[in-house]
């Protein structure tokens, strides 16, 4: 879920469009600079005025002897300022350097009657600047870099201070109504809110509210949002922190920031921390995943003895946020720290078109856009994922001047997240189109023919991400579990293109890759997962511990040879006889996948709708006919965003719509 309210931003920090504090020292500095600029200016001209005129020293020695000099003054023995008296009476200042040292200069003023000083060379204002600007420059730019560093928080020699931002928002606030869904979360955390608002209530019964709350989840589902929305239903301050930002590369400096943010939140208190992505400080100590880090672990060591020595009278509950709760230290999660673990899970049907509801009220909308269905066709979506469709739906919706968002532009966002960028400059020929067509054909078929498969919804011959075509279902509900009938018609469908390959065209090409792997993998987990075949009810293969939530690292060898062998077998039986029933269905339906492929070349996308009335299928109802028996499996996993394939890992959530695909080789 994505925050649907703006957090306090840097225009709002510094009210809306008022000038930030940077702009006064920028004005300063321009200021300063022309200022520097006008006095150079001026004492270049004062200089060139208080010279006079500039003569050679020959022509200085001919004034001389011709009785024109009126007086003089050396300076420094090597330059002569003077008057230079005209033949009809007028005065002129002048000026002359002396070339060499002449001994007689003083007999012939002596002679002529010129008056005559010595003095000092004056020191020109000029030269002065010029000596000490330099040395001003420097000085401005170290003050100025000083300031800056002042201005952005990072304050100079203060590394071991907190970086935690602090919100307190005195408008508009981020509540529980802001988070759509997450009811057993919020409940959680309801015991939270009550205790920032009301600790004498659990005290008094002697009860102690929990120190710390864990939120875990998967990424965008949230999490953040609720931590932010419990500060304000609590209306107390919210100190907002990332892990990384405690981890520097001077050791010890992490361990100082974490006491600098507790004696932060006692002093601000009541008041919430929240840790985002804990698992970056919060990482098992010694020997594990991610190695050994001396400042990271002595960062932790500081946060374990800072939760272990606050206690919650003071009001300061810590909130935190990860995505991947296996990899933390178990001193961490133990009770007394993080005495709380809440699960925020991914939105079902009714939470996604609620999630759905909040961000499109922000852009308009046609009034034939179905939410509902919005919602029905985004299965296993996180809430940012959501929030991203609605904003490429406006996005699409601007790049054609519309006015409003109409509902195909939320189809076209949502085909972008699910099978990647239409590539419209790809240019198949017609022979690769139709191979396409007909493979496509095949996949989209079979879903009419399977009993427990789930509705087509769009099957393209449109290039998208890394595949030609595709072939797309979506679940009419949202399913946590999945019976062995489904798991058979998805193995039948995923061979829909590699018969219809081999039955127009005698051959298959490279494009039924996506295709074997689903299937393979579907009927592997069948046996040695899930207990559906005649080995019976035993589980083969032990897993490592996931390294990320949802994903596995490897699967350990846990049987013998022979058992291998059986396992090996079963998978090929599964796969042969789904083999053999999608050829019996297709040539018994050879005419209709003509029809199908044929106006797939002609009309490129087609939806459910259109299929049916190619077909003369009824205008509702999943299937066509086939059977399936019902023994129960955990969900095969999520359609993968970019090729809307059939992955086969274990799913957290609500299926998300799947599909088939023709890669090119």
């Amino acid at each position: 879920m994505k925050n649907s309210h703006n957090s306090n931003g840097e225009e709002e920090r510094h009210g809306g469009n008022a000038p930030r504090p940077g702009w006064r020292n920028n004005r300063f500095l321009i200021l300063f600079l022309f200022l520097v600029l006008g006095m150079f200016l001026v004492l270049v001209f004062s200089d060139q005025r208080s010279s006079g005129r500039q003569i050679p020293y020959s022509q200085f020695i001919g004034h001389l002897a011709a009785g024109e000099i009126e007086s003089v003054k050396i300076l420094d023995q090597y330059e002569i300022q003077g008057t230079l008296r005209g033949r009809s009476g007028e005065t002129q200042q002048f000026t002359t350097n002396i070339p060499y040292f002449d001994a007689e200069l003083l007999v012939q003023l002596r002679e002529q009657g010129v008056r005559f000083s010595g003095a000092p060379r004056p020191v020109s204002p000029l030269r002065v600047v010029l000596e000490f600007l330099p040395w001003l420059i420097i000085f401005f730019f170290v003050w100025f870099m000083f300031r800056q560093m002042q201005g952005s928080g990072n304050k100079a020699f203060s590394f071991g201070k907190s970086r935690a931002k602090k919100f307190h928002e005195e408008g508009k606030k981020t509540t529980f109504a802001d988070v759509a869904g997450q009811k057993e979360a919020k409940y959680e955390l309801q015991e939270v809110v009550e205790f920032l608002k009301n600790p004498a209530k659990f005290t008094k019964i002697g009860a102690k509210i929990p120190k710390g709350v864990l939120l875990v989840g998967m990424p965008g589902t949230g999490k953040t949002l609720l931590a932010k929305a419990c500060a304000g239903e609590a209306n107390v301050s919210f100190f907002h922190m990332s892990g990384s930002d405690f981890v520097e590369m001077f050791v010890g400096v992490g361990a100082s920031r974490v006491r600098d943010l507790f004696d932060q939140g006692r002093r601000n208190a009541p008041c919430i921390i929240f840790i985002d992505e804990l698992d970056a400080v919060g990482r098992t100590r010694g020997a594990g995943y991610g190695g050994g880090h001396d400042e990271r672990e002595q960062t932790l060591n500081q946060m374990l003895v800072e939760m272990d020595g606050f206690d919650t009278k003071d009001g300061v509950i810590m909130l935190a946020a990860t995505n991947r709760p296996d990899v933390l230290d178990s001193a961490l999660l133990r009770p007394g720290r993080f005495d709380r673990q809440v699960v925020v899970d991914m939105p079902d049907l009714e939470e996604r078109e609620a999630i759905l509801r909040i961000h499109i009220n922000k852009v308009p909308i046609a009034s034939s856009v179905d939410v509902h269905r919005l919602a029905r066709a985004t299965p296993g979506s996180s809430g940012a994922d959501l929030a991203n469709m609605v904003n490429e739906a406006a996005l699409y919706a601007a790049r054609k001047n519309k006015d409003v968002v109409e509902m195909d532009d939320f189809e076209e966002a949502r085909d972008k997240a699910l099978m990647g960028v239409a590539r419209k400059s790809k240019i198949l020929s017609l022979e690769e189109k139709r191979k396409t067509a007909y493979h496509e054909g095949g996949h989209a078929l079979m879903h009419y023919y399977c009993r427990h498969a789930d509705p087509l919804h769009k099957v393209t011959v449109v290039p998208r991400g890394r595949a030609l075509g595709v072939a797309m279902s979506l679940p009419e509900k949202d399913a946590y579990s999945r019976g062995k009938g489904w798991l058979l018609d998805r193995i039948k469908i995923a061979y829909g293109g590699y018969v219809a390959e081999q039955m127009f065209y005698d051959e298959t090409t490279t494009g039924t890759q996506n295709d074997l792997k689903q299937a393979t993998e579907l009927a592997r987990r069948m046996v040695t997962d899930w207990g559906m075949s005649r080995i019976g009810p035993i589980a083969f293969g032990q897993e490592d511990e996931p390294i990320f939530l949802g994903k596995e690292i490897a699967r350990h060898k846990d049987y013998s040879e022979h058992t291998a062998q059986a396992i090996d077998t079963e998978v090929s039986t599964i796969l042969t006889s789904c083999l053999e029933e999608t050829c019996d269905t297709l040539h018994k339906h050879r005419d209709q996948v003509i029809i199908l492929a044929e106006a797939l070349v002609e009309r490129e996308t087609l939806s459910d709708l259109d299929v049916r009335e190619l077909l003369g299928f009824p205008a509702t109802g999943p299937t066509i006919g086939g059977n399936g028996s019902g023994a129960v499996a955990a969900m095969p996993g999520a359609a993968d965003p970019k090729g809307a394939a059939v992955e086969t890992s274990e799913s957290l959530g609500a299926d998300q719509g799947s599909g088939t695909t023709r890669e090119g080789g």
